[in-house]
């Protein structure tokens, strides 16, 4: 292991030794400990069964090395964030319970029309991770869920004022790091495009109530609703984005943040000028979240999973997709730690090594 990929590690902050060993308590706030799964992977895991703490693996370090130094090289201008909004951006759990979904948080003020909603769900939901019916069929089966879930939303009379009092009624919750992740982005001019297949104005709520603040940075790829002056929901813009089409191929879909959060004085990037930043840092909770590149024809990609659930069974899985897994619902810190070290170039990290 050279000393590059050593120092981006060292900050999150592990001890100088940490590459050498096998497992190294730290501060519970962020991980206590590091893989390196270079071998020995099972007999590892079956040693740490019992920690209930947050854990950082990375599967193939050389790797990620190299794409680490080709992101930095390249410079920040060539940099983008992709992410996945629900149990990503959010945490999965909170106090102690499931948290809640931005679609699934949703109550319109007619428990007619949230229990047929419910029932869809009930019913398309189990299709769409059936192992037995090609993607084709899922693709139609997940435009027929969602168009139907629209179509109650409008018949049942949803309102901005149900959405609002949904959000603030909600369980959901940002992981901690998030705010200082989007600043820090922010004030490096790169983009985060946050990819979701639920609904933009419930997502923009959500940032809006959790997080108090606008950022110009920002695009939300999603099911855009349209209100009429008395904020009653008369239709959706647009193609529908569903679990199957979250990527790049929807990217005219992306807009800013809804003036509700706030003026923006800047502009934001267009999407031409998204499209030529073909270095990509993305963020998922499921392996499907990788596709949320396909469309983008990008040169180095390092992929962040978030293994919140069902470790012992998904963890060889994630391993393998994934460049880096944060595994018991982590917090964004070591995301943070990440970008800031992308965005150095080779005199900083001459220093850091001093």
């Amino acid at each position: 292991m050279s000393y590059r990929l050593h120092i981006i590690f060292k900050t999150l902050p592990f001890p100088s030794n940490v590459l050498h060993s096998q497992c190294i308590s730290l501060s519970p706030y962020f991980t206590p400990r590091v893989w390196f799964c270079s071998g020995g992977f099972r007999d590892r895991m079956e040693m740490e069964k019992s920690c209930i703490s947050s854990e950082v693996v990375v599967g193939d370090s050389e790797l990620l090395e190299k794409k680490i130094n080709a992101i930095r090289s390249a410079g920040q201008w060539k940099l983008q964030v992709i992410a996945d909004f629900d149990a990503t951006l959010t945490k999965y759990w909170v106090n102690g319970c499931r948290g809640q979904s931005s679609h699934g948080l949703l109550q319109q003020g007619n428990p007619e029309y949230d229990l047929k909603r419910q029932e869809l769900f009930e019913y398309y939901h189990p299709l769409e991770f059936s192992p037995t019916i090609s993607i084709e069929e899922k693709t139609k089966l997940m435009e027929e869920w969602w168009g139907k879930t629209h179509g109650l939303l409008i018949e049942g009379g949803l309102t901005y004022d149900s959405i609002e009092k949904s959000v603030a009624n909600s369980s959901i919750a940002f992981r901690e790091g998030v705010i200082e992740l989007f600043e820090f982005l922010e004030g490096k001019d790169i983009p985060i495009l946050i990819f979701s297949a639920g609904l933009a104005d419930i997502i923009e709520e959500v940032l809006r109530q959790k997080l108090h603040k606008s950022f110009k940075n920002v695009k939300i790829v999603s099911n855009r609703m349209v209100f009429d002056d008395n904020g009653h929901l008369l239709s959706f813009k647009g193609k529908t984005i569903h679990s199957l089409n979250k990527n790049e191929h929807a990217l005219d879909m992306a807009a800013p943040l809804h003036d509700r959060l706030g003026d923006i004085d800047q502009p934001t990037d267009d999407n031409a000028s998204v499209k030529m930043r073909t270095n990509v840092l993305l963020l998922g909770d499921h392996i499907g979240d990788l596709r949320m590149s396909d469309g983008l024809n990008y040169e180095t990609r390092i992929s962040v999973g978030f293994l919140n659930d069902n470790i012992e069974n998904s963890l060889d899985s994630y391993r393998e997709a994934f460049d880096i897994v944060y595994l018991n619902d982590a917090p964004m810190t070591g995301v943070v730690k990440l970008v800031s070290q992308l965005c150095l170039n080779g005199a900083d990290c001459h220093t850091l090594t001093s």
